[in-house]
Formats: C-alpha cells, structure tokens, sequence
C-alpha cells in the first residue's frame, strides 16, 4: 500500500472582478478577458510568495445579474444568455486554468440537458487540465432570484440523481484538497455548509452577497461561521464595480467587495477591504493541518460530535413547497413575492413565530 503524498501548502485566490450584465451570451466574452487579465496578473504578484493552486471567480463574473435587474422572462434568459456546462464559456477558463496550472472555480446560470426551459445557478470546478470536473445546482435562492433549484424540481431531480448527500451536497476529490462549493445565499443556512462537510468537504467555494448585507458585517459572519462549524476553509470572493450593461458608462459598486479567504477556525487569514475596483484576496491554505487538527483535536472539531437522531425532528415538517416548477418556470419579481409572502404566513399558522402587533389590528 502506497503512502499518500502530503498536500503542500498553497496560495489560493479570491478574484474580485469587475462585471459587465450580459445582455446577450455573446456579452460574455468580454467579462472572461477581463478575468483572465486580472487572474495572470493575481498570479504573478501572490506566486512570489507560495505557488497559486486555486483561484475562484465571484458569482456575476460571467454573466452579472441582468435577469434580475430587469425581471427577464425565465425561459427568455434559456434562449438568451443561458450557458452550457460545459461549453464555449468553460472550455475558455479550461484554458486559462491550463496556462496558470491552477484550479478554477466559477459560477454561471446554466441550462440543463434533463429540464428544457430551465435555467439553474451553477457552481462548478475546473481542473489545471481544463475539464469541468465538478457542478453543484444552488439549492437556495432569494425573493429577487429567478434560478431554478432542485427543490422546485424535486420529484424529477430525485429520480434522476436519487436522495443522498451527492446529490445535494457534491464534493470534489482533487490534488489540493476536497472541495465543495455553494453560491450567495446559500451561505445564509447553515444546512448548506454543513451538507459539504458531511460529504467530506475540506475547502468551501461561497462567493458573493450584495450590500448592505457586506457592510453591515453578514457577509463576514455568515463566512467565518461556516467555516469554524465545519472545520474547513471558506473561500469567498465577492464582486467588485457593475456595469449593468456592456454599454453602461459607469459601474456601481452593488456589493462592497470584501473578499476573503477563512481558515478552519474561522479566522480571517485573506480580506479585501476595497469594494468598487477589480482587485483580489489571496490566503495560505495548509490542507495537512487541517487534517492533523481535525484527527487530533478533542474540542473544535464538532462535526464528529453529531447525535443527530435529535436534529431530524427539526425538519420534519415541510415548509416550502416542492416541485414548484416542474410544469412552469420560475415567477418574475411581483408573482414570487406572493409565494415568499405565503411561506411568512405559514410560520405565523404554525406557532412558530408570532405575528408583530400592528399586522395584529389589521
């Protein structure tokens, strides 16, 4: 039996690039020079240090996020602006991670060959060799968003891809380490971390929120508790200026930037404070000693601490509804609203959270 090859230390990149809204899917090319520029330039400057393994991209970079800006038809983003995984799009990041010798990991809104007329928020790993290696479907989406999730599919998704954690929670074996990835809000819930790191996850890939949700401090709590619950490292990239169109004069700063690198016990190792102009955050990550704390600590190590025959009862009631778009798409901004609106008045039904006095007189 072969002994296994210590993972050496190794500098990983959180790009905070600039974004231009895809209007069209031919728009896009002009945001991938653009991160390609910036990705050479990153490793040259931080390679001096260690060797850079890693770089991710924030969630936007492809694309930015004109089907919520502007409340686009779901299906009409399908046509429009949709990518394929994998496609032109990752087949040009292939090359950039080919030419870096790095891992990349990114985000699109992509099409799915079993769910024609959908759309699904993407994650995905591309490896030093080019291939797409790894996809993760956000399964957690905001009152704004019009992604498909498996949730709204979930009768179909479950008789495609069955119901364990691979399913859900996919993680990635690789050179540099185990990594799963989830995307914005889903790094709001617990669950979803918490899912990577039962399925062995060691890095986690959570880029982007908007403000006033970073300059407030969510961003950075939700960031660091993840990654100290869960004994793993959180890579987070978040954006920097949006032209909200390619041909948009001027860029607004939506999200605040603060891209960040945290280590295993939630410790800020990487942050950009900057918001506004491309920039990134670039970290140690030391795999070995995450791996000799997790086999050798007895306190912050909580996973394996887990009874979780006590933690089922929490979730056995459903509290939103499934398969919601398994005959139609996802609802525009107007429509949604009733349904998150209906979900509120649900917990208020259950007892589980009490309706404030003024709705009371109502």
């Amino acid at each position: 039996m072969s002994k296994q090859k210590p993972i050496e230390q190794y500098m990983a990149l959180a790009l905070q690039t600039m974004m231009r809204g895809a209007q069209k899917r031919e728009d896009i090319q002009i945001n991938i020079d653009h991160i390609s520029e910036l990705a050479h330039a990153a490793c040259w400057l931080t390679s001096i240090d260690l060797p850079v393994r890693l770089i991710t991209l924030p969630e936007g970079a492809l694309q930015g996020f004109t089907d919520e800006i502007f409340d686009w038809d779901h299906v009409d983003y399908v046509n429009r602006t949709a990518i394929d995984i994998p496609g032109t799009e990752t087949d040009a990041l292939g090359q950039l991670a080919k030419q870096l010798d790095v891992y990349v990991i990114a985000q699109a809104k992509a099409k799915h060959p079993e769910f024609p007329e959908r759309f699904f928020n993407c994650a995905f790993v591309i490896s030093p060799e080019g291939e797409v290696i790894h996809t993760h479907y956000k399964m957690q989406v905001f009152a704004r968003e019009h992604s498909t999730v498996p949730h709204d599919v979930w009768d179909r998704w479950i008789e495609l891809y069955g119901d364990g954690l691979d399913a859900f929670f996919p993680v990635v074996d690789t050179e540099i380490g185990r990594i799963g990835t989830i995307v914005c809000m889903e790094g709001s819930y617990p669950e979803t971390a918490r899912g990577l790191a039962m399925n062995g996850a060691e890095i986690m890939y959570r880029p982007s929120y908007p403000e006033p949700y970073v300059g407030n401090g969510l961003w950075d709590v939700q960031n660091r508790a993840r990654a100290l619950d869960n004994t793993m490292y959180v890579v987070a990239p978040n954006p920097a200026g949006y032209y909200t169109t390619p041909q948009s004069p001027h860029p607004i700063d939506v999200t605040g930037g603060e891209s960040m690198i945290v280590d295993y016990q939630g410790r800020v190792i990487s942050k950009h404070h900057s918001g506004g102009t491309a920039s990134y955050a670039g970290g140690i990550i030391d795999i070995e000693a995450l791996r000799q704390y997790r086999a050798r600590s007895l306190w912050g190590n909580w996973l394996r601490d887990l009874r979780t025959e006590q933690y089922r009862i929490i979730y056995d009631q459903p509290m939103y509804e499934k398969n919601r778009c398994l005959e139609c798409p996802p609802l525009r901004h107007a429509e949604n609203d009733e349904v998150v609106r209906a979900a509120t008045e649900r917990m208020f039904e259950r007892g589980i959270w009490k309706k404030p006095t003024y709705m009371l007189e109502d």
